[in-house]
């Protein structure tokens, strides 16, 4: 049996979590800034691929788009509530402009020897629905999770009477039910009429498995950042 598809998988979440912690230590919050402009375009691409892993089919996509839930929550720990919802304003701002240039590239017509526009077109031409979707899905749970972040950083340091306390229950407790949010969201509005009902079901089911899988896997990376910027003070200055 090859599991090329599951050990992929599993290593693109320390991969692409590692890669945004390591932005942050060479560019500060900057770095996360760059980091969600990254992976809101590449995991709206990379979501029009389905792929069969641990059992199911299963579009990609999870893993990079998690990662943009782990910016906002480093972004709302080390840097605030303001500069979290910025990293949000940065994200859809993203998403419009790509959606913008993808579909102006259809304008052209193609020179007789071109053989790249219609593979092109081939991919991006589903890319609207896609795109408006996870828009839309991403407006609605980063913003709630940058609220839930805080909201339960408030109520955990008003018992505690710390702020550094519980780090990890903000960090889990934010995401999860964000990402909830987001798997039912975007994969209703994308995919709805596009696969079969029984594969639809098991993207749902596989999407927020591996939201749930990667919402704890994020918490020692988190931890990481927070450690980083106690060691590097500077970076919170940048």
């Amino acid at each position: 049996m090859n599991f090329q598809n599951e050990i992929v998988l599993i290593a693109s979440i320390f991969v692409f979590f590692g890669a945004l912690v390591a932005f942050f230590r060479i560019f500060g919050r900057h770095g996360i800034y760059a980091w969600t402009v990254i992976c809101t375009i590449a995991a709206n691409i990379e979501v029009l691929i389905l792929v069969h892993a641990f059992g199911m089919d299963t579009t990609l996509g999870n893993v990079l788009f998690a990662s943009s839930f782990l910016a906002t929550d480093i972004m709302s720990e080390l840097f605030g509530k303001k500069e979290a919802n910025k990293c949000v304003k940065i994200g859809i701002a993203t998403n419009i402009a790509f959606i913008l240039i993808s579909q102006s590239w259809f304008l052209y017509i193609p020179a007789e020897g071109d053989t790249m526009a219609s593979p092109i077109r081939t991919v991006f031409s589903n890319t609207p629905r896609v795109m408006i979707s996870s828009l839309l899905a991403y407006v609605l749970c980063e913003i709630f999770d940058v609220w839930a972040y805080h909201f339960i950083w408030s109520k955990t340091e008003a018992k505690s009477g710390s702020k550094e306390k519980y780090l990890w229950l903000r960090n889990n407790g934010s995401t999860l039910i964000s990402q909830l949010i987001n798997v039912v969201a975007f994969n209703l509005m994308a995919f709805a009429g596009v696969f079969p009902a029984p594969v639809l079901i098991q993207i749902l089911i596989f999407g927020y498995g591996t939201f749930i899988v990667t919402s704890i896997a994020d918490t020692p990376f988190i931890y990481l950042a927070r450690w980083i910027s106690k060691k590097h003070p500077e970076l919170l200055s940048e």
